[in-house]
């Protein structure tokens, strides 16, 4: 072979390459969920209305693959305007923790969160203090300490006292531990009570013994990052069988449903980014 057909099929390997990296899953997905975004910014399913909780799920979704800056800023154009649709502890902390993301600064929400004090729901401290390390606050001491006071004698979370903990919950609360400085004990107690949530497939379900869907697997994914440990290859697997040819995800492998929500949860996972992800 000629100088030049080698120095050819060198570009052509090159631009091959290029080509499979910018096609990945990460990008399909965020290709995806831009496709699905509404003209004033919002998100909602195909046949259904859009919201702020599931704006704030597909924005933290554009961060995370480097979306275009044109769809970051209208998702955040349509957070601002709906600050006040938000009502529940979560879902003010996770569009706080969006807003961040996207390099706003949500000063009114941050000032609900403040008034979050111990003793309420598991989850709702586990967002506020994912939402306040997102805006670069330290979480109040009194707040890591309930959730780590709520880890279950197993070593798992649940979104509330008095009930079996479950993945999802479990790979949040380890998230926003580590996000809030806190190391040994009660992370390695939390990643072997994550563990007990894998199934043979790779991938892992929302209680023990249910099958394996996407949102858990990507919760377990995020947790593992978070905590300094690798997901297995079959948990990469698993996820790239739920993977549609549109660039979004099914739930599980019998069920494709709300693919924005899912894919959405999803694509932080395949960037290999833990809340609360750095401002894009």
């Amino acid at each position: 072979m000629g100088l030049r057909l080698v120095a050819a099929a060198a570009v052509a390997a090159v631009v091959a390459g290029a080509t499979a990296a910018a096609s990945g899953p990460l990008s399909a997905a965020t290709t995806f969920l831009v496709g699905s975004q509404r003209a004033d910014g919002g998100f909602g399913e195909s046949a259904g209305v859009e919201d702020a909780s599931l704006t704030a799920w597909a924005s933290l979704a554009l961060v995370a693959g480097r979306a275009p800056a044109d769809a970051r800023g209208l998702a955040l154009a349509y957070l601002r305007s709906h600050e006040d649709d938000v009502q529940q502890v979560t879902d003010v902390a996770l569009v706080s923790l969006a807003r961040s993301a996207l390099g706003d600064r949500p000063d009114a929400l941050l000032a609900r969160l403040h008034a979050v004090a111990p003793g309420g729901a598991v989850n709702a401290e586990i967002w506020t203090i994912l939402a306040l390390r997102a805006a670069g606050e330290v979480p109040p001491a009194p707040l890591v300490r309930d959730v780590l006071a709520a880890q279950a004698s197993a070593g798992g979370w649940s979104w509330t006292r008095g009930v079996q903990p479950d993945s999802n919950d479990t790979a949040a609360a380890l998230e926003a531990l580590r996000a809030a400085g806190i190391s040994g004990k009660p992370i390695s107690r939390g990643l072997a009570a994550l563990r007990r949530f894998r199934n043979a497939d790779g991938g892992y379900g929302l209680t023990p013994g249910r099958p394996s869907d996407a949102q858990s697997t990507a919760w377990a994914i995020q947790a593992l990052f978070a905590s300094g440990a690798k997901p297995a290859r079959s948990t990469w697997r698993f996820l790239a069988r739920l993977r549609r040819p549109d660039g979004s995800y099914r739930y599980s492998v019998r069920y494709a449903t709300t693919p924005v929500w899912v894919t959405a949860q999803v694509a932080p996972a395949l960037a290999g980014q833990p809340f609360p992800l750095s401002a894009g």
